[in-house]
């Protein structure tokens, strides 16, 4: 039996997460776990509680041709990670978690993580954003990208 480690089991888990997200751009889930691995919340990217979606109204940085990265405020989407904080139903339980997430966390994210006491982050796809990292980094946060290559895992240290 080829069982994934915990790393990739958390990891497939925010890939399927993903596929409920509403954004034209860029598909992001987020799991957070807690000390003992286990899941506290997940979360992926939409519109907030009650709007409509951007599958439904379209996307506004498409439309203006935003680049990836930039005016993040545009967005009517919250991110994977946010909805991954405000979904816990104990906020204690995310003091010294972990988060796995599809893409590594934006700056916004990242000073969320950091506030709510997340301390490791395991992503698959890097998002380019340098300040982010430095947060991270001087949070002492622990960041680490994982990708996929037939089902094994690519440590990108």
């Amino acid at each position: 039996m080829d069982r994934p480690d915990t790393i990739e089991y958390f990891l497939d888990l925010a890939a399927t997460v993903s596929r409920r997200s509403t954004c034209l751009r860029r598909k992001v889930g987020a799991v957070l776990v807690d000390t003992h691995n286990r899941v506290i919340s997940t979360g992926y990217n939409g519109a907030p509680s009650g709007l409509l979606h951007c599958n439904v109204v379209g996307c506004l940085r498409e439309e203006l041709n935003v680049p990836s990265g930039k005016d993040h405020q545009l967005c009517r989407g919250l991110h994977a990670e946010w909805n991954a904080l405000m979904s816990a139903a104990d906020k204690d339980a995310i003091v010294g978690s972990t988060l796995y997430c599809t893409t590594s966390p934006c700056i916004t994210c990242s000073k969320l993580l950091i506030n709510f006491g997340v301390r490791n982050v395991y992503y698959s796809v890097k998002y380019d954003d340098e300040y982010a990292k430095l947060l991270l980094d001087e949070a002492k946060i622990f960041c680490k990208q994982v990708e996929f290559s037939d089902r094994k895992l690519v440590d990108k240290a």
